[in-house]
Order: C-alpha cells, then structure tokens, then sequence
C-alpha cells in the first residue's frame, strides 16, 4: 500500500559544476529508483545553518512530496547517504 510522505534534502552545492536544478533532478531519480512517486518538487533556497556543520556554513533546501510503499523509505535513505551532495535528508509521513 503506498503512502504520501514528505521529505526535506539540504543539498552541500560546493564544488558542483552544474547548478542546483541539475542536483535536484539527480536526487529525484534515485528516489524514483527506489520506488517513489514524485508529485512536487519545492525549491525552498538557500538558509545559513545556526552553527557551521562539518565546514558548511549554508545549505540548499529541496521539499519533496511523494508517494512509495513505506520499506521504501529506508531505501531511498540509504541510496542518498551514498551521494556526497546530500547533505542532510529527513522524511515524514503525511496524514
């Protein structure tokens, strides 16, 4: 049974050639790999973290909404663990 979920992905820009929109679309088909079906992409920008965390100052913030079976979600957070442009990745179930 798929359910909706909500996920927030702060993406570490540094060092990227391309720009945020070619990260984004990279984000979204490993989640889509896993299963997921993405209804919306939010561009929330870029917000200055209150402390420096691991030498970054700043990070930009990507709110995906989707629907996946919920064995998918571990998944889909090991997949993006791996990619070294995300930064941070937290995930909710909507109601």
């Amino acid at each position: 049974m798929s359910r909706k979920y909500e996920g927030i992905i702060v993406l570490n820009t540094k060092g990227t050639d391309g720009g945020v929109g070619d990260l984004v679309s990279v984000v979204s088909k490993e989640m889509e790999a896993e299963g997921a079906t993405i209804a919306d992409v939010t561009d929330l920008g870029r917000r200055k973290f209150a402390y420096n965390a691991q030498h970054m100052e700043s990070g930009h913030y990507i709110n995906y909404a989707f629907s996946a079976e919920p064995s998918s979600i571990d998944k889909i957070k090991g997949r993006l663990r791996l990619n070294g442009h995300v930064f941070l990745q937290y995930f909710q179930r909507k109601s």
